[in-house]
């Protein structure tokens, strides 16, 4: 068979003047980015690209539209007639920290923009301000200007030392430079894990009037975190807010500092402006009461004071353990609220390890703290403002009945292997609790015969085989495996039930581990045994099972894996049922032909290798001996630099020849994820879907794609997912 294989150029890079979407040449050289509904949020493309081109491409530039209306409480509405567990009984407003500073730089006009295209209508724009040295205020993440911007290079010997808080403090501060000064420094990324593509393309540092003006946010958030520095240089932040109000609409102003709040109170209404009090960690010290936060945290009345609301780190709320599992959540949402205050919780991002508990889904994370029967904050504040969006205006409030809805089949990879070691009980049972419609299982045999479920064939790879008693008979068969192992048909079951089962860690180079406190949990299950789980799960659609190896097994062990396959499956009567569905797949077309010949069952034709493309004549052969096909995610959408660089069309090119098209593996582990996913397994998933139109998805985390195919998502929500690319812009609702 004939396929181009994937082929990415080593330098291949994207122009941000490439973007095509389904903007004509016109639209496109007049503004990038508008906001949906109310005024326009200007960026001129063509101005950027003909000074100076981005490096690469944020592929899915969105994945949030407007499209529905949900009945909302009134401001005055009360909790009894609400689903939301708010203050106001309103949805909670999502709060971007300096824009969509999770992928552009911090602050910088590109990430408060495209936060307007990507979030909820109501969006609230975060701006840390500080004051430069002719009083000017600017929209800057730090004190200290070297870690998100290029002032070290532009300025080289000009660092100082000032005491901050007391403490002695080397860096590039504001209050050393007028605004003139300032105005050929570059915004930077400044979390040095997160992408740097898009340093150096001229994002210059905005004041908030700047920001107010040309983005035009819903709502503007302005946080003042060292209001007392400022002061020691004779620089009043007290001025700059009071003035800076009389021609911005300012929603929300933040402190950590008691002093400073009161000292404007007086001057704001809460009905216009509300004050928020910014809790630091429970052992800082507050400057003006010199108690801790933790202290303060027990005396909300007199936050109350001269507060509307809270700020606090989502901890306060939902702590972790040691091992980063969640504790029994705190009163502090209900305490605050009995006092008339807001909450809103910060620290969330979705490229950060978070609690197990979440299975490294983020959308989970914000549900826990929007929808879990007991409370809701009034707001998140969060790098990745999609995310908190979508978990709002989509997902909340489904209930753990909704119904299925997009035609895709959610298929686990290895049950659900990103929460239990792959292939064991447990694994299955998660996967099908999870939504999944089939459940996989890889089969391998053992010395004595038995067909059983593992991921590979060899042992080391899922269980302690290596450490046990059976390392003597390491040995290496290159037709199966570069290397040497242990394989299945070297022990008898018994033998093989003696192992421990070991979880799969393929991110741990990151140090982003699985589900530690079940690593070695759940017991390895015959062929028998899984197909009579699944016959007893209703809420499955069928099983898919898995032959590899199976001519090495033939020729040189003397054993006949789809043999022992068709055996089981007609012992436990799946030849005789229509309720459940089979599907058998491999990666070696003779299996797949002999078995053509032998059964009706769905055949599955696994490709190895990423592909972009295959000749008609290769389908038609496909299509002799397989119904449906596997393809690996970067066939779909290659890759260069963790950055999607084109849109094949492989996916259609065989569903005109009516081969389904299934595609693996997907991870809910943001570094298994292209930057253009905003590092959101769900935004991935509806990439791939409204995208490519794949007809199913393999994975390790059934339940992130079970529920994002879920009906209600699509049919009683104000924001709907939009999946968008360099070739593509498809509407989901």
């Amino acid at each position: 068979m004939s396929y181009t294989y994937m082929t990415t150029p080593p330098n291949a890079t994207h122009s941000f003047c490439s973007l095509s979407l389904s903007l004509s040449k016109e639209e496109k050289s007049r503004t990038f980015i508008k906001r949906i509904g109310g005024a326009p949020a200007e960026l001129n493309l063509s101005e950027m690209c003909n000074t100076r081109a981005l490096g690469l491409l944020l592929v899915s530039a969105l994945v949030v539209l407007h499209c529905g209306v949900i009945a909302q409480v009134s401001a005055q509405g009360s909790n009894a007639t609400s689903r939301w567990q708010t203050l106001t009984g309103d949805p909670p407003f999502v709060v971007a920290r300096g824009g969509f500073s999770g992928i552009f730089p911090d602050s910088s006009s590109i990430a408060y923009s495209l936060t307007l295209i990507t979030s909820a209508p109501s969006v609230i724009l975060w701006c840390d301000v500080q004051l430069t040295k002719d009083e000017a205020g600017i929209c800057f993440p730090d004190l200290k200007l070297d870690n998100a911007s290029n002032i070290a290079q532009i300025f080289k010997t000009q660092q100082k030392n000032y005491l901050v808080n007391g403490v002695p403090t080397p860096g590039w501060f504001s209050i050393d430079y007028t605004l003139n000064d300032l105005s050929n420094i570059i915004l930077n990324q400044g979390v040095y894990s997160r992408t740097d593509k898009f340093d150096g393309n001229g994002f210059q540092i905005l004041t908030v009037q700047d920001m107010a003006r040309q983005i035009k946010p819903p709502g503007l958030w302005l946080n003042i975190q060292h209001d007392a520095f400022y002061a020691q240089h004779n620089l009043s932040m007290r001025s700059f807010v009071l003035s800076v109000s009389r021609s911005v609409v300012v929603n929300y102003i933040s402190s950590p500092e008691v002093n400073f709040l009161r000292s404007i109170a007086a001057r704001f209404r809460p009905s216009m402006t509300k004050l928020v009090f910014r809790f630091l960690g429970k052992s800082e010290i507050e400057p003006t009461t010199n108690q801790t936060y933790g202290s303060l945290l027990k005396n909300l009345t007199f936050i109350k004071t001269f507060a509307s609301g809270i700020l606090v780190p989502k901890d306060y709320i939902w702590p972790v353990d040691e091992s980063l599992y969640l504790l029994p959540h705190t009163t502090i949402v209900l305490d605050a609220h009995k006092e008339r205050l807001e909450v809103f919780a910060s620290n969330f991002a979705n490229d950060i390890p978070i609690s197990f508990n979440y299975s490294y889904d983020p959308l989970t994370e914000y549900l826990s703290f929007i929808d879990n029967g007991d409370f809701s904050v009034d707001g998140v504040l969060s790098d990745f403002p999609l995310t908190p969006s979508a978990a709002v205006d989509c997902f909340a409030h489904l209930g753990k009945n909704a119904s299925k809805s997009a035609n895709l089949l959610v298929i686990s990879k290895n049950g659900a292997s990103g929460d239990y070691p792959s292939c064991t009980n447990l694994a299955y049972q998660k996967a099908i609790s999870d939504g999944v419609d089939f459940i996989d299982c890889p089969v391998q045999m053992s010395k004595d015969g038995v067909p059983f479920c593992l991921s590979f064939i060899n042992l080391i790879n899922s269980t302690n085989a290596a450490q046990s008693k059976f390392n003597s008979i390491t040995t290496t068969i290159p037709e199966i495996m570069a290397g040497s192992g242990i394989f299945s048909f070297s022990l008898i079951w018994d033998e093989i039930q003696t192992l421990i089962p070991q979880i799969s860690n393929p991110y741990f180079k990151f140090k982003l581990f699985r589900n530690p406190k079940n690593k070695n949990a759940g017991k390895f299950m015959k062929l028998s045994d899984f197909l009579e789980m699944a016959k007893n799960a209703n809420s499955l659609s069928g099983v898919l099972i898995s032959i590899e190896n199976a001519v090495y097994l033939a020729e040189k062990q003397g054993m006949s894996v789809t043999n022992s396959v068709m055996e089981a499956l007609g012992n436990a009567g799946y030849n005789k049922q229509t309720a459940l569905k089979v599907m058998i797949q491999s990666t070696d077309s003779s299996v797949l032909m002999k078995l053509r010949e032998k059964t009706s069952y769905e055949l599955v034709y696994k490709v190895k290798e990423n592909i972009r493309d295959a000749l008609n004549q290769t389908i038609e052969d496909i299509k002799k001996f397989a119904d449906s096909v596997v393809l690996s995610k970067e066939s779909v959408y290659p890759l260069n630099s963790a950055f999607i660089t084109s849109a094949t069309d492989i996916v259609q090119r065989l569903q005109s020849f009516k081969l389904p098209v299934y595609v693996e593996t997907f991870s809910n582990e943001f570094v298994s994820q292209a930057w253009d996913f905003f590092s959101d397994p769900t935004v991935e998933i509806n990439t791939y879907y409204e995208g490519a139109g794949i007809d199913g998805v393999i994975t390790e985390f059934p339940m992130t794609a079970a529920r994002y195919r879920s009906k209600l998502v699509r049919k009683q929500t104000s924001l709907c997912l939009y999946g968008a690319g360099i070739h593509f812009v498809l509407k989901v609702c």
